[in-house]
């Protein structure tokens, strides 16, 4: 199979080219710099400006699948009126751009994954979160949606659209784990904020191998939440660290000292979604990952600290 992917060069991107590759596929990515790129042994770069056809349509000629997964890192630095505009920009604008580029394709590929994030729903409750709950209100939310409509009309091309609703994803290579684990290394881990917003996380692994799983399905079309089966409360979250680690949990962060420091973006850590993985699991996925405890064991352990990738 030759796979696209607009955007790959990221911890996600990474990791399922890399998954790609082994299994023997040809992967191209698409990057604003390729220069700095840093892709698994095999996989090929080219340049985009993230706006237009421009330097690689000629890739989509030959393509099985496109997986986009374009988009500024949310947790980068401040939400300032700025950082929104190009969080959403490079959402939107590549979307818009890829779909363009697949109107004027006289051979399309079978296949497009859009990127999304657990963020659509909005801060969530208590309630369970699946497929057919409702969009929220906040700016993840508007965010999530227009992202996700930016390749909608592919689906007017005879394209089996797939979009991939990721939790937070664990990896101690980068991402929010790491930033967890140095307070415990410390000996300050504790709550962040009340410590019972939902987290629902995924393992790498379970992130790749779904998304692997929706590319070859010819029955996966839609939304699919990929989320561990077992969300947890960040309280629950953090203990768990702290016992894989044989750190203490203790010393609170209050949410009014996140929002100080963060601002807006706090609400990455202080609200949560407990968000099921419905779908995934009724189209018959197996996670490797179900329960918290043995993940952070094999992302954190001296055996598991290669495992996710």
């Amino acid at each position: 199979m030759n796979v696209l992917v607009p955007g790959g060069t990221g911890l996600i991107g990474n990791a399922f080219t890399k998954t790609l590759v082994a299994e023997g596929n040809q992967v191209w990515v698409l990057s604003r710099n390729p220069e700095k790129a840093r892709t698994p042994m095999g996989v090929k770069v080219f340049r985009w400006d993230g706006q237009t056809q421009q330097g690689w349509n000629h890739l989509l000629e030959q393509a099985d699948a496109v997986v986009n997964l374009s988009g500024e890192n949310l947790a980068a630095s401040s939400w300032t009126a700025e950082r929104k505009r190009l969080i959403l920009a490079s959402r939107v604008e590549t979307g818009q751009a890829i779909v363009a580029a697949l109107k004027n394709t006289s051979n399309k590929p079978k296949v497009l994954i859009q990127a999304s994030a657990i963020g659509y729903y909005g801060p969530g409750d208590d309630r369970i979160l699946d497929e057919t709950s409702p969009i929220g209100q906040d700016f993840l939310a508007q965010i999530c949606d227009q992202w996700e409509a930016s390749t909608q009309l592919v689906e007017e091309l005879s394209i089996r659209r797939v979009v991939i609703r990721t939790g937070l994803v664990q990896t101690a290579q980068g991402g929010m784990l790491p930033r967890l684990v140095l307070p415990f290394r410390l000996f300050v881990g504790g709550p962040l904020g009340n410590g019972q917003q939902w987290w629902s996380w995924i393992h790498l692994r379970d992130q790749v191998d779904a998304m692997v799983f929706l590319l070859k399905n010819p029955a996966a079309q839609g939304a699919f939440n990929l989320t561990a089966p077992e969300p947890v409360r960040m309280a629950e979250f953090g203990k768990t660290l702290g016992k894989v680690l044989r750190r203490p949990y203790w010393l609170p962060m209050p949410a009014f000292g996140l929002k100080l420091l963060l601002g807006e973006m706090s609400t990455i850590v202080l609200e949560g979604q407990r968000a099921a993985p419905r779908r995934l699991l009724e189209l018959g996925y197996h996670f490797r990952f179900t329960q918290l405890e043995p993940a952070l064991k094999d992302l954190l352990g001296k055996s598991g600290q290669n495992s996710a990738g």
